[in-house]
């Protein structure tokens, strides 16, 4: 039997790994650029979301970052 790290054991099948990983592809996505001072994330998709957050974008410089997704939000400035 094949080990992997959860301890799970494959007596019929071999392991397959999948190589990309959420924080890289979430790493991937440009931060969006939002008028408003709040955004809300509902992580999208509908029902394959995830629960409705609000992310509070008031410093210049923040980046929001929503602990669900880890998508990332930042405030336009005029």
């Amino acid at each position: 039997p094949t080990e992997c790290i959860s301890r799970a054991s494959f007596f019929l099948s071999v392991l397959k790994v999948n190589r990309n990983f959420a924080i890289d592809l979430i790493a991937e996505q440009p931060v969006s650029e939002v008028e408003s001072r709040v955004i809300s994330c509902d992580g999208g998709g509908g029902a394959l979301g995830h629960p409705k957050v609000y992310i509070n974008l008031d410093k210049d410089t923040k980046t929001g970052t929503c602990g669900y997704c880890g998508l990332q939000f930042k405030q336009q400035r005029h």
